[in-house]
């Protein structure tokens, strides 16, 4: 096929459309796309190409591939994809109605604003955290029910896992020779990440063969960055995941996620990065994921910066993704630290937790929503009546073993970590002191106080809204005062205290916290 399509059948398209709506018709063009904008639609023409990555070529091949554009959306977007419609008569004069053999399809969408793009609301900081929070629930969810991928399958394995970091290192280094002939040294962050590539492939691959047994390796979205996301209907809507290969879309799915942190962090904001990690994390508990997640934001970025590059690609002054994979890749400064928090319910641990997460990137673990977790729960949910015994000795047990497990996962992928807990025992406070010793990493109690009348004004205000995950209440605090194991003096060295009557400046709380040994 040639490299440039004919675009016959386009313009005539985009004529017709013309001719239908009384209004000029927007044609843009992809690397595999046209699409024709109206004021109120949006058509997508694929072009007919043959590419290693795809097949284009017949129109039988973009038929199918239309429509399994349309399934795999719908599950991300049903109100912006609307249907298939096949395309007759001529590439010179093509009509949408009527009989005869279609001579190719088009996919027709619903149009909206770029300035709706998650991109432009991320540039222009139009965008809210809880827009953020609500989006990764949501994907967590699709995560949650998608379809899995079986244990021998050859998706998500770690051979095909290197190729295809590998694969897009081999193009970056065509193109930068496209763009520098001769002799050149060439662009020597690429050698450099492609080591880093080699070597975190050698020590992941246990990992790699255990979240596909596990069935971590599932049906996902497979193209998270900014512009494939918008603002629609009142939420942040996925759109345009990848329907011509299913090796790109059957991931793992924190791959699936690494799209998204890696693009906000390559964009300036990963404060929003962080946040949206906690909530995917919230929902889905995947904590043993972290292992592999910053290689797939490596891959990520690899990925963009190719996508980025080639000539007659989009203008538009962007991050520099290579610079951004090398930022990943080689952190300036070690990160891993543990954070515990400790005080009465109502004391502003969870608040304080949740603001630190985007000051300081920290992987937050919260023991409200893992003693639920347990129990198959959702976070919001109410144990009363349910017959469960969440909160006796053997379930607290089971869930401080299981903080101390999600823990280790973080610290070991080298994430600074906070345990939002009441921390009321030193046992559970000595537990968590130990494991920070065994990993050789910072430890720090966060103590947060509070008089007796502002802790039963907010459990009180909590528990009447139920819109958190904590089931205290007035008697759980009255208990917990009576019965809690105050601070000893060889806990003081690694406390961190602060008053939460009054507003926290959480910049200066999380540089008290970095500056700890």
């Amino acid at each position: 096929m040639p490299s440039d399509p004919d675009p016959t059948l386009v313009d005539a398209l985009r004529r017709l459309l013309e001719r239908r709506t009384g209004q000029p018709v927007e044609r843009v063009e992809t690397h595999i796309s046209w699409v024709l904008l109206t004021a109120t639609e949006a058509y997508k023409l694929k072009k007919p190409l043959r590419l290693p990555f795809l097949d284009f070529g017949s129109v039988e091949a973009r038929r199918r591939c239309c429509e399994e554009e349309l399934r795999i959306n719908r599950r991300f977007a049903p109100m912006l994809y609307l249907d298939v419609v096949p395309v007759r008569g001529t590439p010179a004069a093509p009509t949408l109605d009527g009989g005869g053999t279609p001579i190719d399809h088009l996919v027709r969408m619903r149009r909206f604003p770029e300035a709706a793009l998650l991109r432009e609301l991320v540039t222009t900081r139009h965008v809210r955290p809880e827009w953020l929070d609500t989006l990764a629930a949501r994907l967590a969810a699709l995560h949650a029910q998608a379809p899995r991928a079986a244990p021998d399958s050859p998706f998500g394995g770690p051979e095909r896992t290197l190729r295809a970091a590998t694969d897009v290192l081999d193009r970056l280094e065509q193109l930068e020779h496209q763009r520098h002939p001769g002799p050149v040294t060439g662009d020597g962050r690429l050698a450099t990440l492609r080591a880093w590539v080699r070597a975190q492939a050698t020590a992941l691959r246990p990992v790699w063969l255990a979240r596909r047994v596990e069935g971590a390796i599932r049906a996902c979205h497979g193209d998270l960055h900014l512009a494939n996301i918008v603002w629609l209907d009142g939420m942040l809507t996925p759109f345009d995941a990848i329907e011509f290969d299913p090796a790109l879309r059957w991931i793992d799915i924190v791959a699936d996620l690494a799209f998204l942190t890696m693009d906000l962090k390559a964009h300036g904001r990963a404060d929003l990065a962080a946040r949206v990690l906690d909530a995917w994390l919230q929902s889905s508990g995947d904590y043993a994921g972290l292992g592999v997640l910053g290689f797939h934001e490596v891959q990520r970025a690899l990925v963009r910066a190719m996508a980025t590059a080639p000539p007659g690609a989009d203008a538009r002054p962007g991050p520099d993704y290579l610079d951004c994979a090398t930022r990943l890749a080689h952190p300036a400064a070690r990160r891993a630290r543990l954070l515990i928090t400790h005080g009465f319910s109502g004391s502003g641990k969870s608040s304080l937790a949740l603001q630190l997460v985007g000051v300081t990137g920290a992987v937050r673990i919260r023991s409200d929503v893992e003693r639920k977790r347990l129990f198959g729960l959702d976070a919001l949910a109410r144990s009363a009546g349910s017959g469960l015994d969440l909160y006796g000795a053997d379930a607290t047990r089971r869930t401080f073993e299981r903080l101390a497990r999600h823990a280790h996962a973080a610290l070991r992928a080298g994430l600074p970590v906070i345990v939002d807990a009441a921390f009321l025992r030193r046992a559970e406070r000595r537990d968590f002191a130990a494991l920070a010793a065994r990993l050789g990493v910072p430890f720090a109690i966060l103590d947060c106080r509070a008089s007796r009348a502002t802790l039963e004004h907010r459990v009180d205000a909590r528990d009447r809204t139920r819109g958190d995950a904590s089931e205290a209440d007035v008697a759980v605090l009255a208990r917990q005062i009576a019965h809690a194991e105050p601070l000893g003096a060889d806990e003081l060295d690694a406390t961190i205290d602060i008053a939460t009557d009054a507003a926290v400046d959480v910049a200066a709380l999380a540089a008290r916290w970095s500056a700890r040994p």
